[in-house]
């Protein structure tokens, strides 16, 4: 008869290949065997992996590990966070040619680590607790060098690639399937109130170094070239370059955002 941790890896292809990466991990490199098996073997479902794993790095001082990792779990327990959890995964293996494995990506990354730990953030920041919503943004910007307020909401299926660097404000929206380079702001544009941040429309690709400024659409499946300054409405299937940023070469590609390709050519006829 099966165990229970068999029952769940069976059902689980992600976490039944993670935990086959840790094992020969360990086997390979005897040294981190021991914080292989605590932060992954030991534990029956990815969810619980990820909790031990975030509140040791998130727990300090004024917080413990153990009320990190309750809160943690609590969020961790709601379906949507399920499910955005193996996606962004996917995502990070996917499209990062330097990560080799899921288990690269868990443990190390962190980009991955800054986006999931939002992801607890804006659970806490939408069931009323803003204070200790709040106070993990401060811990998650102290620790990974990621600024994402609690209330942004963020889809599936992202990848912060690199991650040092990025900002994002109170009411920007990311949807499902983005890549966000390092050192990019989803921002304001001043001390106006109300939504007032962009909206980042699913298969984005936002290379390095790119500002996007007050509350403006980026359109699906577009891309946003390595330092530009975008201040005005994106259509979709575009690719905007520049300061202030213009459109070039509107053909971009089915999917931006996995195929990962930063190079622009720009073509005759551009608009501005």
């Amino acid at each position: 008869m099966a165990t229970p941790r068999e029952k769940v890896s069976s059902i689980d292809p992600i976490w039944t290949a993670l935990r086959q990466q840790a094992e020969a991990m360990a086997g390979h490199e005897p040294t981190l065997a021991g914080f292989v098996h605590a932060t992954i073997l030991q534990h029956d479902r990815l969810e619980q992996a990820l909790s031990y794993h975030l509140a040791r790095k998130l727990g300090g001082e004024d917080l413990s590990p153990l009320a990190i990792r309750e809160m943690f779990d609590h969020a961790a327990g709601q379906i949507d966070f399920e499910q955005a959890l193996r996606a962004d995964l996917s995502a990070v293996f996917e499209r990062d040619p330097a990560c080799h494995s899921y288990l690269d990506a868990f443990l190390f990354y962190k980009g991955f680590h800054a986006l999931e730990s939002y992801r607890v953030a804006h659970w806490l920041w939408s069931n009323g607790r803003t204070a200790m919503a709040l106070f993990l943004q401060s811990r998650i910007s102290q620790l990974f060098a990621v600024d994402v307020h609690p209330a942004a909401k963020i889809g599936r299926g992202i990848m912060f690639d690199h991650a040092t660097g990025i900002v994002i404000g109170e009411t920007a929206v990311v949807e499902d399937d983005v890549s966000i380079m390092q050192d990019v702001t989803l921002g304001g544009t001043g001390k106006e109130s109300g939504d007032r941040h962009p909206k980042i429309r699913r298969g984005v690709l936002l290379s390095l170094g790119a500002k996007i400024l007050g509350n403006i659409e980026v359109g699906e499946y577009s891309r946003v070239g390595a330092g530009s300054v975008v201040l005005k409405s994106v259509p979709a299937h575009c690719t905007a370059v520049g300061v202030p940023a213009k459109l070039v070469n509107c053909d971009c590609g089915e999917n931006p955002s996995q195929q990962m390709n930063h190079f622009i050519e720009e073509l005759p006829g551009n608009t501005g």
